[in-house]
């Protein structure tokens, strides 16, 4: 499965990432990054081991979501051999606010 990082996901994991760096130093960095991967390969292996996001039960495409870890989590969608990374967020934040700016 070839995966596609959407711009919003992909900017937020970078902020996200440069908060841990700021807040925590480099080796909590290195864990997020290393946490993110490891989770992107296990679903390039099973692409639907994550539950339906109930979110986006509205949505016309059927959106995923897995924990990274307790305090991230990423949202996807797959479509034929293809896995879009849609959202990615801090779970201390309000989901619903987060979830209406997923494109």
């Amino acid at each position: 499965m070839k995966v596609i990082w959407k711009p919003q996901a992909k900017m937020a994991r970078l902020q996200i990432a440069a908060y841990i760096l700021n807040r925590f130093g480099e080796n909590s960095k290195k864990e997020f990054l290393l946490e993110t991967s490891d989770t992107i390969r296990l679903l390039k292996i099973n692409p639907y081991m994550a539950s339906i996001d109930p979110l986006f039960e509205e949505r016309a495409k059927t959106y995923r979501s897995i924990i990274i870890n307790r305090r991230s989590k990423m949202v996807y969608y797959i479509e034929d051999e293809t896995i879009y990374i849609a959202a990615f967020w801090d779970c201390r934040k309000d989901p619903t606010n987060q979830a209406a700016q997923v494109k």
